[in-house]
């Protein structure tokens, strides 16, 4: 299905496994939806500069359940459009009461900079509030998610945030990273809410994940090969050896992906 819009750039990944991009903001985020048999899966919702339902509901009519990768404002912008919403329970407060260390002032600073799209006329960046809400469920490490010829694993994978998760399409070999690897621009640790020692036992962590067919962050270039896995296991031992994850040590590039501490 073809489907043009005037914000979201939809990329068909197979016949049931589409990314829904927003590559007219800085941030380049993007979001995933799983068809299953019986219901589809939606990993995070985006800006919320725009409307993401709109495009799910032109993608699938089975019921669609949020996964959040984590809470941090380019993942939750959509939330309240859905139902059900599920959340790692270390991030559960931030999205409930508020994301820690983040005033409103620099998320509305940083939500309406360096836009390369027409938005849409309902988004005001003086005046944009990031989701708050209680989440449907709480995520933990091993959790999974059946969709009836398809099966999600949940892997705890803190770091950037300390409820991060790494989600494993098992059925179809795709590792959706969130903000965990990507390429491009550094993966970052750097903000008191975070913890760089997490990260660097995180990126071991999916690095030994096995069968995997295609990694997919949320940032950047959409879809990386498997291969990166074994660059982070190299950036791992690197960090470590040389006593290097900790707060200001600046930031690390490898072959494929950096970090920033």
């Amino acid at each position: 299905m073809v489907i043009k819009d005037p914000w979201f750039t939809v990329q068909q990944i197979d016949q049931d496994t589409y990314a829904i991009s927003e590559y007219g903001h800085w941030e380049k985020v993007h979001s995933f939806l799983l068809i299953g048999e019986q219901k589809a899966i939606l990993i995070d919702t985006g800006l919320g500069i725009d409307n993401i339902k709109r495009i799910t509901d032109q993608l699938t009519d089975l019921p669609i359940e949020v996964i959040t990768t984590h809470v941090h404002v380019d993942h939750i912008g959509s939330h309240g459009e859905f139902e059900k919403i599920y959340v790692h329970e270390a991030d559960a407060d931030w999205l409930e009461n508020g994301i820690q260390g983040l005033p409103l002032e620099q998320i509305r600073k940083d939500i309406g900079r360096d836009i390369t799209k027409p938005t849409p006329r309902t988004f005001n960046p003086e005046t944009y509030l990031p989701f708050q809400g209680k989440p449907t469920g709480v995520l933990h490490d091993g959790d999974v998610f059946e969709l009836g010829n398809r099966r999600l694993i949940i892997y705890h994978t803190p770091g950037h945030s300390p409820g991060h998760i790494t989600i494993f399409d098992e059925t179809k070999g795709y590792l959706f990273t969130g903000d965990t690897l990507y390429d491009d621009t550094p993966v970052y640790a750097f903000y008191p809410s975070t913890n760089p020692e997490d990260l660097v036992d995180s990126l071991e962590k999916i690095s030994k994940i096995p069968k995997v067919n295609m990694v997919y962050g949320s940032h950047n270039i959409l879809g990386l090969a498997p291969n990166i896995l074994k660059e982070v296991q190299v950036a791992v031992k690197y960090l470590r050896e040389n006593d290097l994850t900790k707060f200001g040590t600046g930031t690390h590039k490898f072959n494929g992906f950096s970090v920033k501490f």
